[in-house]
């Protein structure tokens, strides 16, 4: 789990680096109440989407990293894996919270919080897989995810966009 967790922040920092990039062009043409305006019209949507107010469909990869990926070794694997996890390219997406964060990287978060952005999806995607490996083996854990799924969604939309509005009120919005 430590290697599939470093191939995770290098993957979630690589695309926050590369988001926080184009970010800087946006946020120095266009005016800030309309990058917030966006912003929380975006927010409000992918809050309705995560509650199951509307239905939305967010882009993703729809397949699953190869499993020979994890035929390279424990470090090598784990690494790749990991990597290719937190990029959030080439996984399934069941939120659209992730896309959430990056819109905001692009719109409003300074290049300094990118990579607070980023350790926060990676340790997100962390906890998940660690809660699953370490639950019971007799599908327990996938019984409660389905039996919690809405409550967990809004929880965690409440959680990322508090959190969004906690660093952008930090960095003086």
């Amino acid at each position: 789990m430590a290697y599939f967790g470093v191939g995770l922040l290098l993957g979630a920092s690589s695309v926050a680096v590369v988001a926080a990039t184009i970010g800087g062009v946006f946020q120095a043409l266009l005016p800030p109440s309309l990058r917030l305006g966006l912003l929380a019209l975006l927010a409000g949507v992918v809050f309705l989407r995560e509650a199951g107010l509307i239905t939305l469909t967010v882009p993703e990869n729809k397949r699953l990293v190869p499993e020979h990926v994890l035929g390279r070794g424990r470090v090598l694997g784990g690494i790749q894996f990991g990597f290719e996890m937190g990029t959030g390219m080439r996984t399934y997406s069941p939120s659209a919270l992730p896309h959430l964060v990056l819109v905001s990287l692009v719109l409003a978060v300074p290049f300094s919080g990118a990579m607070a952005a980023a350790a926060g999806f990676a340790a997100a995607r962390w906890i998940m897989a660690a809660a699953s490996i370490f639950h019971s083996d007799d599908g327990e854990w996938t019984e409660l995810w389905f039996d919690n799924q809405r409550l967990l969604a809004v929880a965690t939309a409440v959680g990322t966009i508090a959190s969004l509005l906690l660093g952008l009120w930090t960095a003086g919005w």
